[in-house]
């Protein structure tokens, strides 16, 4: 195994797993708002901040997708050293790692049954820079937040299929926001 594999895992695994899960869970009950995270780094090109949310949820029961660019060798020897989570096809996946344009279609995503809606995928979304463009409402948000999203009409789309749908967290170096399929974006 190369040791690159093998490096950029949390270096006090207790406390800064528990660190980078509450600040996901923060990031999805208040869509919109930026979360700092530190403490993991994957092989290039993937961010800081997708990396610690790979090593936040995922596991070996956790079947993972990673989009082209970060389908290397490199990453997928991180991934098993450091989650053991499977690696899928995106129809099977439960996460998915890539830039927006790489994860489309995303009608291809599991968005759950009406029977078990939680049966959905979540898309880790690398994006150069998370800014604030569009317009979010929805629960989480007092009256209204904003967020740059990269095709407002799929989260339109992907908000009217309530209680199914996907989940999205959206990546930047070590910054990431988050986007439930519970949120309304206006362009």
């Amino acid at each position: 195994m190369q040791t690159e594999s093998m490096q950029g895992g949390f270096a006090n695994a207790p406390v800064d797993a528990a660190l980078a899960f509450r600040a996901a869970m923060d990031a999805m009950s208040r869509p919109g708002v930026l979360q700092e995270v530190v403490g993991a780094a994957a092989p290039a090109p993937m961010s800081p901040a997708a990396a610690v949310l790979a090593l936040t949820l995922c596991d070996p029961d956790t079947p993972v997708w990673l989009a082209p660019l970060v389908d290397s060798e490199e990453i997928r020897g991180w991934f098993r050293f450091h989650t053991g989570a499977p690696l899928v096809g995106r129809a099977e996946a439960m996460f998915a790692f890539g830039w927006w344009e790489e994860l489309l279609p995303i009608a291809e995503f599991r968005i759950g049954t009406p029977e078990y809606p939680d049966r959905s995928a979540t898309l880790i979304v690398e994006t150069s820079e998370i800014g604030a463009a569009h317009v979010l409402t929805g629960p989480g948000i007092r009256e209204t937040a904003s967020l740059t999203v990269p095709d407002v009409r799929a989260f339109q789309l992907n908000a009217a299929l309530f209680p199914l749908g996907l989940d999205f967290f959206l990546c930047a170096g070590n910054r990431l926001a988050a986007l439930p399929r519970t949120t309304k974006v206006e362009g």
